[in-house]
């Protein structure tokens, strides 16, 4: 029993009346991954034409056995006295395997019918993560000032996008799938299907997260391919092919962090226009250490403020600070703090007379010898004002 491809002059002329049967089966489109189509008595008579259309894979049922199959397009005369044929293309060792092995039990006796699998590329099934996903971020790396090493920031996110899937074996998702209904839809696996898509998406994300690849949470959308490639690489969709189906696309839409890992990357940036992530000093953040520290009257003042800066950025400048008072310490038993100069440097002068000494009025030096009071904090002359002319420190 097996089917005989029919000549291309046999369509639409006066052969096409010699056909007992004629089955089809219209073109099952996106939603519908397997139809039954059979006679109105259920028997396929010798020399019924099977159509198989673009798309489409017809499977021959008898009594619950398969009789033959194909995967290639035309119009197909049903012959009893035939063995298989097996157009099959690329099913070839598919279909032989299912013809010696498929049986169903509690087939109907003498039922024949023709079983129509979607074989085209079903498009367009959504897919997200309904928590956010932990993913390590080596885009902004937090570095460890004890070992000299970098770790990533571990931030949540949500992702969202599209993956396709085709019936990549015929014989596994009519056993463990769809079986012999009269209709299978699409409909009936999504769920199901959505979930596993999203369980191997995040054993993807943990390898592009890892040392080897690096790949910033940002430019998730544009590693399509190589989600893909891992995810075939590492099967991490077995449970998928496990049913006969495979995955045949797969696109990040869109990437979303959530507020707390949004607050933990404006920290950083933050963070990162005051010091290199190397531990060096720079902007702003450098200014205030060196100031404190170079500062003998305002240095207290100067490294609580910095101690601020530090509980602020979630301790990420912390030892920076601390290094540079203690190195501004030691040096501070070679050096001597002249209250009149505009600029501190090192000098072993000493005053001469106590009278030159000055005197600490509230945030004012001033000097008794001239009566001239001056910025404690940098040293300038005071102009009578409330503020220094110099440095904005608050005079009383």
């Amino acid at each position: 029993m097996g089917l005989i491809k029919a000549a291309a002059s046999a369509v639409g002329t006066t052969l096409h009346d010699q056909w007992k049967d004629y089955i089809k089966c219209d073109d099952l489109g996106q939603d519908i991954l397997m139809k039954k189509v059979s006679t109105p008595n259920g028997i396929i008579s010798k020399d019924s034409a099977i159509q198989v259309s673009p798309g489409q894979i017809a499977i021959i049922f008898e009594s619950g056995k398969i009789l033959d199959a194909t995967a290639e397009e035309g119009i197909y005369t049903f012959d009893q006295s035939t063995s298989p044929s097996f157009f099959a293309g690329q099913f070839g060792p598919v279909f032989k395997e299912m013809w010696n092995r498929f049986v169903y039990n509690g087939g109907t006796s003498k039922e024949q019918a023709v079983f129509y699998l979607n074989a085209k590329e079903i498009m367009d099934n959504k897919f997200g993560t309904p928590a956010p996903i932990p993913f390590q971020d080596w885009s902004h790396p937090i570095p460890n000032q004890m070992t000299g090493s970098m770790s990533p920031l571990r931030v949540e996110v949500k992702c969202f996008g599209k993956y396709t899937f085709k019936i990549s074996d015929p014989a596994t998702f009519m056993t463990k799938v769809a079986g012999t209904a009269d209709e299978y839809r699409k409909d009936n696996l999504i769920e199901q299907m959505r979930s596993e898509v999203i369980g191997s998406f995040q054993n993807v994300l943990n390898e592009l997260g890892n040392s080897a690849h690096k790949t910033p949470v940002l430019e998730l959308p544009s590693a399509t391919d190589e989600i893909k490639k891992i995810m075939d690489e590492k099967v991490f969709d077995q449970p998928i092919r496990d049913r006969g189906l495979s995955i045949v696309g797969f696109v990040v839409e869109s990437v979303t962090l959530d507020d707390e890992s949004n607050k933990k990357i404006d920290n950083y940036e933050l963070s990162s226009n005051s010091f290199m992530q190397q531990g060096t000093l720079t902007g702003a953040y450098a200014q205030a250490v060196q100031d404190a520290a170079s500062n003998a009257g305002g240095a207290a003042n100067g490294f609580m403020g910095i101690g601020m800066m530090n509980m602020a950025s979630g301790g990420m400048m912390g030892g920076v600070a601390t290094n540079a008072m203690n190195n501004q310490t030691m040096q501070g038993a070679t050096q001597n703090y002249d209250p009149y100069a505009q600029n501190t440097q090192s000098t072993t002068t000493q005053p001469e007379t106590l009278e030159e000494q000055p005197t600490i009025v509230g945030t004012e030096t001033q000097s008794q010898q001239t009566g001239t009071k001056f910025c404690s904090n940098c040293g300038t002359p005071s102009s009578g004002g409330k503020f220094c002319t110099n440095c904005g420190n608050q005079l009383n």
